[in-house]
């Protein structure tokens, strides 16, 4: 019996450690204007020749968590990110679902989350992007990433690049 509860008190001590730690930086902001911060991001990436990608997600979200997660410890991706779009992470929770923003986008949230909205430097809606098809086995693909991110960027998107079309 003194086994019996000296289990249940381990077991108390490390549940109550584990709950009471606080989680590192939220992501998502419910109380984010996403309007607003789309209209600061067009700006940018006016100014740094950029497009603008919207990740859109919530901190409930384990793969979308997982995809900054991803992003972040994989330099490559990361730089390749940083360097071709201005980046804005729109929240999707039940304290916000940015229903309007969503509506406008064409309803990207039917693809699950995260899903990723390519929007050009006026500010326009070029591609939506299921990122199941960026994933290998149970994370990301450091290639279908760089490829996705390629394929998106403004650079990629300029006509001179293409001699056909001159």
């Amino acid at each position: 019996m003194k086994n019996v509860f000296l289990v249940f008190i381990v077991l108390a001590l490390n549940s109550t450690i584990v709950f009471s730690q606080k989680p590192e930086g939220k992501i998502y902001k419910p109380e984010a204007n996403a309007k607003k911060d789309i209209e600061l991001a067009t700006q940018q990436a006016l100014n740094e020749n950029k497009n603008i990608m919207l990740i859109i997600g919530g901190n409930w979200c384990p793969w979308c968590i997982g995809l900054h997660k991803f992003i972040d410890e994989n330099s490559s991706v990361d730089s390749l990110l940083r360097a071709n779009y201005v980046v804005v992470d729109v929240n999707y929770s039940k304290e916000n679902k940015n229903l309007e923003l969503l509506r406008k986008l064409k309803f990207p949230q039917r693809f699950g989350f995260p899903v990723i909205v390519i929007l050009n430097q006026e500010g326009e809606q070029i591609h939506t992007q299921n990122t199941a098809y960026l994933e290998k086995e149970k994370t990301y693909s450091v290639k279908k990433l760089t490829e996705f991110f390629k394929n998106w960027s403004p650079a990629a998107l300029e006509i001179s690049n293409y001699k056909d079309y001159n």
